[in-house]
């Protein structure tokens, strides 16, 4: 009999041991995180119903849901968009009191929060023909009062001119300037590139559930069901890849003639956690010229520092929201009850 001795038998090296046991915990933990993500995320959004309703907003038979929540009575309708990569869920602590004064509408960009994804680029133009669609699919008539939080303030700057007889007026919030990335200090460009970073690891870490694990999604159990998922995160990556285009956009758009417009900024003596303390100063001065600048898009146009207000003026100043959202709604009553009949 023909047998090998132990010694001439093939042996596994134990660096292939220790490898091939590496890979199995790996994949065991992608697996399990995978589940954690899953199971939360359908728990989340069990016990925190969306509220609102979807509409199917695709063309030639292709399903395109998206999102949107109607509140109040009344015209002309405002419509809240959010800024980057947020959802519907920041504008909580403003909707319900403008509610009060008309009809008033959140909703969420393709991608984001409770909306599917779209194949088209995620820049201002396209979100702005998205939201008309949106609109049309939900029934609710024009004339509008378009509100735009930071990015959010290119999409509704577009949107107004590509479709300028259903706007009544606009208010822009501590809103983007087209012009921003070329006027605010050189060293933020490196800060933007670690911005970016740490949004691209967010989004291919959130299907394992690691930014879950590390409690890096929302606290507020509502907030979480929205936007601790991975199309929000990629979707979030997008619009901040495409903001230049979206900028560019925005900057062609044009003026908004006699529309009534209030822009709303953020302190300019209050400091920023996310940026050096060198840096604080320059930037809410460019930050401020701009805003100032963007006052002028309109005839109409004013401007309103919300004092003691960081850059989300609709969650640290509210009521500042609120009044100016009832100033251009006033004023758009009052243009139409004053226009001339056909």
């Amino acid at each position: 009999m023909n047998q090998r001795t132990s010694a001439e038998r093939p042996q596994h090296s134990w660096p292939r041991r220790i490898g091939l046991g590496l890979l199995a915990i790996v994949v065991f933990l992608a697996v399990a995180g995978f589940l954690y993500q899953n199971i939360s995320e359908a728990r989340d959004r069990r016990f925190n119903a969306m509220p609102g309703k979807r509409f199917n907003i695709g063309a030639e038979g292709a399903s395109l849901y998206m999102h949107i929540d109607c509140m109040g009575q009344g015209t002309p309708t405002v419509v809240l968009d959010s800024g980057l990569g947020d959802s519907f869920i920041s504008w909580q602590k403003v909707q319900p009191q403008i509610a009060k004064l008309t009809q008033v509408c959140s909703y969420d960009r393709a991608g984001i929060g409770y909306s599917d994804s779209s194949p088209r680029p995620r820049t201002s133009k396209v979100i702005a023909e998205e939201l008309n669609a949106l609109l049309q699919r939900a029934a609710i008539s024009p004339p509008y009062i378009l509100v735009g939080h930071s990015m959010g303030g290119y999409d509704v700057r577009v949107f107004a001119g590509l479709y300028r007889s259903e706007v009544a007026g606009v208010v822009l919030v501590d809103a983007s300037h087209p012009q921003q990335e070329n006027r605010l200090p050189i060293e933020l460009s490196g800060m933007e590139g670690s911005w970016l970073r740490e949004a691209e690891f967010l989004e291919f870490t959130m299907p394992f559930g690691i930014p879950r694990f590390l409690g890096l999604c929302e606290e507020d159990a509502w907030a979480r069901a929205a936007e601790c998922n991975f199309h929000t995160e990629r979707e979030g990556v997008k619009e901040m890849k495409a903001f230049s285009e979206s900028a560019a956009q925005a900057a062609a758009s044009g003026s908004l003639g006699d529309l009534p417009l209030i822009v709303l900024s953020h302190d300019p003596d209050r400091s920023s956690a996310d940026l050096p303390p060198n840096l604080v100063k320059p930037t809410n001065d460019a930050w401020e010229a701009m805003q100032e600048e963007m006052a002028h898009l309109s005839t109409q146009g004013s401007q309103i520092i919300a004092r003691n207000s960081g850059h989300y003026i609709q969650v640290d100043r509210p009521d500042v929201v609120i009044d100016a959202v009832r100033k251009v709604v006033d004023q758009a009553r009052a243009s139409q009850t004053t226009s001339p009949k056909p």
